[in-house]
């Protein structure tokens, strides 16, 4: 298939450096647009992605975007083919329902954190700057990073810090935490770090990114919300419709490439009552995830860990 290039410039939007869309062109490449086609962006954002797969649709063409974070609908461009949902992706075939669309033709997730979120100091995800640590992609939910630090047991940070930030001294770092909230509350990102700040390893800057990266997942539930996603993709595909999603860090990555691979999160799948035994609907276009080329990831560095997965329906 002929490579489409795609213009990186984001146009009547409020946050003009909301977020830089990464693997941009391979994304357009990766969903095999039809003009007169049904897509989904999962996680609009800045809407670089989606003003991008709008360039290739006709009149006929239509485009659902979902971001759970308000701020994202005021860079929506003014174009009819285009139809906001403010939650979060793990609601897809719900919402696809509501507004009477039973199949589409891609669907498209990039799971990085926008520059502009990781920018805003007051949302508490860079430890670049001091504030309340909320880390909430969607303002409406109420569970907080601070009360993640203040509600959580020690042997549940332990796991968290371990699963979803490979954290090398995570037993640790939950054994102080859980010591020095019961001298001092424990609410704002310069209170953390002074709280822990005798136990960290190696390069404080990374090794604080793995911590921050842990408690985002979990304060958002990160991989729930992707498994959902991914299974419900299934059920709203149509034959020949592809999904790509873009991931960060390995958890993602792995969850992804085993559902393709498998078209299930179930370990063991049943035949049912007529023998019949269950069959992958998917088949996978990457074999190796593609990445960033050198090219971009110096305009770009923080597509260094992106990795573009594809899977198409049988």
């Amino acid at each position: 298939m002929k490579k489409e290039k795609a213009d990186k410039q984001i146009p009547n939007s409020k946050f003009p450096d909301y977020h830089t869309p990464v693997l941009l062109d391979e994304c357009l490449v990766a969903l095999n647009i039809k003009p007169d086609g049904i897509y989904v962006d999962c996680t609009f954002g800045g809407g670089g992605h989606s003003r991008a797969v709008l360039k290739q649709l006709s009149k006929q063409g239509k485009l659902i975007v979902f971001d759970q974070d308000e701020e994202a609908a005021e860079n929506l461009p003014e174009d009819e083919r285009i139809l906001f949902i403010p939650q979060n992706f793990r609601h897809l075939q719900r919402f696809l329902r509501l507004h009477k669309i039973a199949k589409v033709d891609g669907i498209l997730a990039d799971l990085g954190v926008s520059s502009h979120q990781f920018d805003e100091a007051e949302r508490g995800f860079s430890i670049r700057f001091d504030a309340a640590l909320d880390m909430r992609m969607d303002q409406r939910q109420t569970g907080t990073a601070a009360d993640v630090l203040k509600t959580f047991s020690e042997l549940q940070l332990h796991k968290m810090f371990e699963q979803y930030g490979e954290v090398t001294n995570a037993k640790t770092l939950a054994k102080t935490i859980v010591a020095q909230r019961s001298i001092s509350p424990i609410r704002t990102i310069n209170e953390f770090k002074a709280a822990v700040q005798t136990i960290v390893k190696g390069n404080p800057n990374k090794y604080f990114a793995q911590v921050f990266q842990a408690l985002r997942i979990e304060v958002n539930d990160e991989l729930g919300a992707l498994k959902e996603m991914l299974q419900q993709s299934i059920a709203v595909l149509n034959s020949g419709g592809r999904i790509s999603v873009i991931t960060f860090h390995s958890l993602e990555d792995r969850l992804v490439k085993n559902f393709y691979k498998a078209g299930t999160f179930e370990d063991t799948v049943i035949d049912d009552v007529y023998g019949h035994r269950f069959e992958n609907p998917l088949k996978v276009i990457t074999k190796k995830p593609v990445t960033a080329t050198e090219k971009e990831l110096k305009e770009n560095s923080r597509s260094r860990s992106a990795k573009l997965r594809v899977a198409e329906m049988k």
